[in-house]
């Protein structure tokens, strides 16, 4: 049994502690927050140990390995710290804000072979891995475009949006990695355009957009178009399209159920969209634990890396700069 503690139980944090605490093959070490209020409720509700320190846990024998859900300004100082101790990490993304800050941490851990799994979880959705697989299989021949389209179903309170970093940062960083997933490719040109529709005044504050579309090119030149909206009335809007030049491959939205309502004045009405993110993911959360569990016993490259975390970044600064000046913005400009 890997015995994981979770630092920071949050939302997502607290998520994480039960899927740990469910899995067969991993054990909830224990739970840490700086808010000890929430990190007793999760201790008590679990049966886990609730400790008084990052330094606790990481001295723990009894701790094999960390999740981080903590806030993101933390998320670089923990890994270090983690990795230092030698024990394996799984990080919710992203790694920091600043691109100088993730690459200082790069230098610090490099060398250390400690596993460093970032949290994008999209890729373990069963949808998205299995439009990844069509175009490994060759279904849809070469593969020519992808097409991501997420938008949340409402803004996220005006106090988290102004220090989120800005909507590439913090919203399409997630289809970043999946389109270099998906794309199997590093991308070498990012072309933005953002706009302020939804919440202007907000936007006006934080200097941020809420509906954003961005063109990423590869050296071959294949193509990947990403839209976003912070705000859609029908729901958490998450599809995932390949195009090539035998086919298509599609991972669609998921309802709340499947059922299809045909009357005389209405065809093919359906449930609502599931709600957001931690309950569109749910499987894809479980099965991420699932990878990490696997990486760590197995002493195998995670499926997903510190390095991955670190270009997608590239890519959110790029697409600011983009935005900023007008212009395409090769990566090579950025990393």
């Amino acid at each position: 049994m890997l015995k994981i503690a979770v630092l920071g139980v949050g939302r997502i944090g607290r998520m994480h502690a039960e899927n740990i605490a469910a899995h067969p093959r991993a054990e909830l070490a224990g739970v840490f927050d700086v808010l000890a209020p929430a990190a007793v409720e999760v201790s008590e509700k679990l049966g886990a140990i609730r400790f008084d320190s990052v330094e606790a846990v990481l001295a723990s024998p009894d701790v094999d390995a960390v999740l981080i859900a903590t806030s993101t300004a933390t998320h670089a100082d923990l890994i270090e710290q983690a990795t230092a101790a030698g024990k394996p990490i799984l990080c919710e993304k992203p790694i920091d804000l600043s691109l100088d800050r993730v690459n200082a941490c790069a230098r610090t851990i490099a060398g250390s072979g400690v596993p460093v799994m970032l949290g994008f979880v999209r890729r373990f959705d069963s949808g998205h891995s299995a439009v990844r697989r069509a175009i490994e299989d060759g279904k849809i021949g070469e593969l020519h475009q992808v097409v991501i389209t997420s938008r949340d179903p409402g803004m996220a309170p005006d106090a988290y949006v102004e220090v989120s970093g800005g909507i590439f940062r913090d919203m399409t960083i997630h289809d970043f990695d999946m389109a270099r997933f998906i794309l199997g490719e590093d991308v070498a040109e990012v072309t933005a355009t953002g706009s302020r529709l939804v919440d202007p005044a907000l936007m006006e504050r934080c200097d941020d957009y809420d509906t954003v579309s961005v063109i990423l090119k590869t050296a071959s030149g294949r193509q990947a178009i990403i839209n976003n909206s912070r705000r859609a009335v029908y729901g958490y809007d998450q599809r995932v399209e390949a195009f090539g030049s035998a086919g298509m491959a599609i991972s669609e939205n998921h309802p709340l159920n499947h059922l299809r309502l045909y009357g005389d004045s209405y065809t093919d009405q359906a449930a609502p969209l599931l709600n957001f993110f931690i309950e569109r993911y749910a499987e894809a959360f479980a099965a991420e634990i699932d990878s990490f569990v696997d990486a760590v016993e197995q002493g195998k490259a995670p499926e997903v890396d510190f390095e991955d975390g670190r270009q997608a970044l590239i890519l959110a600064e790029a697409a600011i700069r983009s935005i900023a000046e007008g212009r395409t913005v090769r990566t090579s400009e950025i990393g």
